[in-house]
C-alpha cells in the first residue's frame, strides 16, 4: 500500500506491527525560561499549588506537564517551560471538566490533576537495551539519509527521553553527570501509562494546532499537540475516516512534491526507524496522500510547518495509533 502527503510522498510498509476547540496558543514571547534547580522531590509534593501560567518555568510546570500527560492530555515534550503546547493542553483538561478553558494552572486544575496520586518523578534502572544501539548521527539531507541502513537514535540519551516524552536537556537536568551511557539508574518523569481506550472519533483542528480522540458519548480520551499543514500545503478541511496503519514506515522520497526541496536530489528511499521523516507510525485517512504520523524533531510539534500531514511526537502518535481502527470517523476542522 502507497501512502502519501501532499508534497510529501510517503511510501508505508509493516516492519514491526505493535471536544472541541482550546484558544489559540500564546506568541513564543509567553515561554518561560528555566533557571531553578528541579529537585524530584519538589516536583513530587501534591502541596506544590503554584499557578502555572504565562511566563512561569520549574518544579509546577514539569508536575502541571507529567500530570497532563498521564492523562493523556500531552503537552508535545516535556521540558519545564510554559508555552503554546502546555496552553493548549491545560485549556482542553479544563474543558473536558466543565472549568472555563484559559490555559492556565490554578487551585481548581491542581485538584483535578492531584487526583492521580502517582508519583511524577520516578526512577529507572537503564538497561542493556537502551544502550545497544546502533547509534549514529543523523544527517540533514535527504539524499544523505537514504544512505543509512536504518534511521535509529543518534545516542542513548536521545532514545530515554523519547521513552519518557522529555526534552534532552531537561533530561539531563534531572540527572547532573550521567552520561546515559552505561547501567544506572537516573530520575525520569513517570508517563508511561495504558492508550484510554478506542477512539470512536477524531478531530484535527488547525486553528488550535491539536489532534483529539473522542469516545462514542463525544468525551474527550485525548489531547495531542500538532504541527498542521502551512500555506504550501494546507490542511483538506472535510469529514474523512482512518484507512489503516503501518508502524515503522519506509520513506519514499519524492523531491518533485517538495516546495522546498533542493535542486539536486532524486526520488530515493529511507529506511525505518524513530528518525525517518514520517517517525515510527503513519495512519492513513481516506484523503488521498494525507495521513498523521510521527516526527524525528518532537521540539518542533505545534511550531514549524508540516508538508502538508498531520505531524506528532513519535509517543503521541504511537499511542493515537493504537486508539484507531479501519473506517474511525476523522474530522478535519479549519
Amino acid at each position: 500500500m502507497r501512502l502519501s502527503c501532499v508534497f510529501l510522498l510517503a511510501a508505508v510498509t509493516a516492519a514491526a506491527a505493535p471536544g472541541g476547540k482550546t484558544s489559540r496558543p500564546p506568541s513564543p514571547r509567553c515561554e518561560g525560561r528555566l533557571t531553578a534547580t528541579l529537585e524530584a522531590a519538589r516536583v513530587n509534593d501534591a502541596n506544590l499549588r503554584d499557578r502555572v501560567d504565562c511566563g512561569a518555568a520549574g518544579a509546577a510546570v514539569l508536575r502541571a506537564q507529567i500530570l497532563l500527560d498521564r492523562a493523556n492530555f500531552s503537552c508535545g515534550e516535556i521540558d519545564a517551560v510554559y508555552g503554546a503546547n502546555l496552553r493548549g493542553a491545560i485549556a482542553a483538561f479544563q474543558k473536558s471538566w466543565g472549568l472555563a478553558p484559559d490555559g492556565v494552572v490554578t487551585d481548581a486544575v491542581w485538584d483535578l490533576l492531584n487526583r492521580d496520586r502517582a508519583q511524577a518523578i520516578g526512577t529507572y534502572t537503564i538497561v542493556p537495551e537502551d544502550i545497544a544501539g546502533p547509534f549514529q548521527k543523523i544527517p540533514r539531507d535527504m539524499m544523505a539519509k537514504a544512505d543509512l541502513p536504518s534511521l535509529g537514535f543518534q545516542s542513548a540519551a536521545e532514545a530515554l527521553a523519547e521513552k519518557f516524552h522529555v526534552s534532552p536537556a531537561l533530561l539531563a537536568r534531572l540527572n547532573p553527570g550521567k552520561t546515559f551511557d552505561r547501567a544506572s539508574e537516573i530520575l525520569v518523569p513517570n508517563v508511561l501509562t495504558a492508550p484510554p481506550g478506542k477512539a470512536a472519533t477524531i478531530m484535527v483542528s488547525e486553528s488550535s494546532h491539536c489532534v483529539c480522540a473522542f469516545d462514542a458519548s463525544r468525551r474527550m480520551l485525548s489531547y495531542y499537540p500538532a504541527t498542521i499543514g502551512s500555506e504550501h500545503d494546507p490542511l483538506p478541511i472535510g469529514e474523512w475516516k482512518i484507512e489503516g496503519v503501518r508502524f515503522n514506515p519506509v520513506f519514499f522520497y519524492n523531491p518533485e512534491l517538495f516546495w522546498d526541496a533542493a535542486p539536486n536530489h532524486s526520488k530515493t528511499k529511507i529506511a525505518p526507524g524513530p528518525n525517518n521523516p514520517v517517525g515510527v507510525v503513519w495512519i492513513d485517512l481516506s484523503k488521498p496522500h494525507y495521513g498523521i504520523h510521527g516526527t524525528p524533531e518532537p521540539s518542533t510539534i505545534g511550531r514549524r510547518q508540516s508538508h502538508g500531514c498531520i505531524r506528532l511526537t513519535n509517543w503521541d502518535a504511537a499511542e493515537l495509533a493504537q486508539m484507531v481502527s479501519p473506517g474511525t470517523p476523522a474530522r478535519l476542522e479549519p
